[in-house]
């Protein structure tokens, strides 16, 4: 294993899943004593069959020979794993000033089929206007220079959009605040009330609707190979939960969907919102 590892990216779990069903299908090895095969400890084996750790060519290789997989089918999965390095985008080298964790969501991004923005307080990074991003990034103090390359990251992010099945939930007070100004947040409702002719669903949970869903931001992200991911908002960071940890979230989609307005409702308490700045 490489001692310098970066971090895990959304291709690191369609590797791992299959690197997984190769142990489970084509071999008797349990997880450990694949682990003491490979001279890894079995916390390693399983955050790499999870996704957890960047996984490399080279990491690919010694666990399929250790497997004893056919040539043929090794060769095919490690130049798998060699190509989707090579076909990274834009965030396998980050801007200067953004946080290594954009880069990381980008990829979780660009590889999704479909993604779930709740957001409590403010338009997802996902939905927002370049003047709204701009408010919202001046308010946290950040300065020109670190502004303007935020959000040209925010903005290349965007461009998954066209290319996934995209809903945002957002509940109403997130449509209040004026970060920018009152002609930017006038300018962001038209944006968001322009979705749903872009393909994109925004639906409005209303203010008055209790639910334990309210209490952070979240982000569901379902992919064509591999198990969903869900990645909670923090400030300046943010953390990804896997597996049994998304079931939950899961759950709070279902429950959204049934408290949130329809899109057609939505657009229009946006447009009474917007008439009344």
């Amino acid at each position: 294993m490489s001692g310098q590892r970066k971090n895990p990216q959304a291709r690191d779990r369609t590797i791992g899943a299959q690197l997984k069903a190769v142990r489970v299908e084509q071999t008797s090895l349990s997880l450990e004593a694949a682990a003491k095969a490979l001279g890894w400890s079995a916390a390693t084996l399983s955050r790499t069959e999870n996704g957890k750790r960047h996984i490399t060519s080279e990491d690919v290789a010694v666990v399929l020979t250790t497997y004893g997989v056919p040539v043929a089918q090794r060769e095919e999965l490690i130049e798998s794993a060699r190509s989707g390095v090579q076909a990274a985008g834009w965030w396998s080298r980050p801007l200067p000033g953004v946080l290594p964790d954009v880069g990381t969501l980008a990829s979780y991004e660009a590889s999704a089929r479909a993604i779930t923005n709740w957001s409590i307080n403010s338009v997802p990074g996902l939905m927002q206007t370049e003047r709204y991003a701009r408010g919202i990034m001046v308010s946290d103090g950040y300065g020109p220079q670190d502004v303007e390359l935020r959000w040209l990251a925010r903005k290349r992010r965007q461009g998954v959009l066209p290319k996934v099945d995209y809903v945002a939930f957002l509940h109403e007070s997130a449509l209040r605040h004026p970060f920018g100004g009152i002609d930017a947040l006038r300018e962001q409702l038209d944006h968001l009330m322009e979705a749903s002719t872009r393909g994109y669903s925004v639906r409005v949970v209303r203010g008055r609707v209790p639910h334990r869903a309210l209490i952070h931001p979240w982000m569901l992200l379902h992919f064509p190979e591999a198990p969903p991911v869900v990645n909670v908002e923090l400030y300046e960071s943010s953390v990804y939960l896997h597996d049994g940890e998304v079931d939950s979230y899961e759950n709070m989609r279902s429950v959204l969907d049934r408290l949130a307005l329809s899109t057609a409702e939505s657009r229009s308490t946006i447009e009474q919102l917007r008439e009344r700045l």
